[in-house]
């Protein structure tokens, strides 16, 4: 579906901007909206779509205090950063589902890091039996070392986290040190900047309208699982009748009249616009 989609858009040359957040929406005096990004982008636009679904999806944090002063330098979430030098670390992988394993698979057969340790509450492991076959072998040959414990605390040495605190199923505590940490303990839904926007809200979703899914803020619209109305429904169909309207909505809004309903069967501009020959639908 998402490629027959990207497909179907490809000849109004869209603008991506990816792997970026949304920081800030607001409306300005001369009836625009400013979207600034978290990459530092601003962009003004006369209308806004919003079709966030749950929210943002982030890596869910690890519950240890004082580990968050080391993200970013130590504690990298879900995978390190291309070109972090492995040579003479010790790295450290949390988490106990297919995307840990596979992480500690990976640093493993690099080779680069001196030791490579998967932690997880149990010796158990939630993955493929081809992915769990790598990991014993890689155990087998001393490359992944299996830490059955739960993190209860850490230790640092000036600024540096030189340690985890561990305690073990039989309740006993001890040290593990460590250089690098990847906690893969997968994502949560985040409604994020959005409940700072100034928009009307009911249970964290956007309250719209039935007509144009408009909310509470001129050209702001709001499609989708992010959105709230009487009879809602969380159905990809229903996304996309409520795309559609707002479509129609936004551009009468800004056309200032009715705009007319065309069909691809029989439109010859729609034909022009999506380059389709006369005659070639289906």
């Amino acid at each position: 579906l998402a490629a027959l989609l990207l497909r179907q858009i490809e000849p109004f040359n869209t603008h991506w901007h990816l792997n970026t957040l949304v920081a800030a929406l607001s409306l300005q005096d001369d009836g625009r909206l400013l979207v600034e990004t978290s990459q530092g982008a601003q962009l003004l636009a006369r209308s806004v779509f919003i079709a966030a679904g749950v929210g943002a999806f982030v890596p869910r944090a690890l519950k240890v205090d004082g580990i968050e002063q080391y993200v970013g330098t130590q504690v990298h979430y879900q995978s390190l950063p291309a070109n972090t030098e492995l040579a003479g670390q010790h790295v450290v992988v949390h988490g106990g589902d297919e995307p840990a394993v596979a992480r500690a698979v990976e640093l493993a057969e690099q080779g680069q890091a001196t030791r490579v340790s998967l932690l997880h509450r149990r010796d158990v492991f939630q993955a493929p039996d081809a992915l769990l076959q790598r990991l014993q072998q890689l155990r087998d040959a001393g490359r992944i070392h299996v830490e059955a414990a739960q993190i209860t605390g850490i230790e640092a040495k000036g600024d540096r986290l030189a340690a985890l605190q561990l305690v073990d199923a039989d309740g006993s505590t001890r040290m593990l040190a460590l250089d690098l940490l990847v906690p893969v303990l997968g994502i949560s839904p985040r409604l994020g900047p959005i409940a700072d926007w100034g928009l009307a809200m009911d249970r964290k979703q956007l309250v719209v309208d039935t007509e144009a899914f408009r909310t509470s803020v001129q050209g702001i619209h709001a499609v989708g699982d992010i959105n709230s109305y009487p009879g809602k429904r969380k159905l990809i169909l229903c996304g996309f009748h409520e795309a559609t309207l707002a479509a129609f909505g936004a551009a009468e809004a800004l056309k200032g009249d009715k705009v007319a309903l065309q069909y691809t069967t029989t439109s010859a501009r729609l034909h022009q616009l999506l380059g389709v020959a006369q005659g070639a639908q289906a």
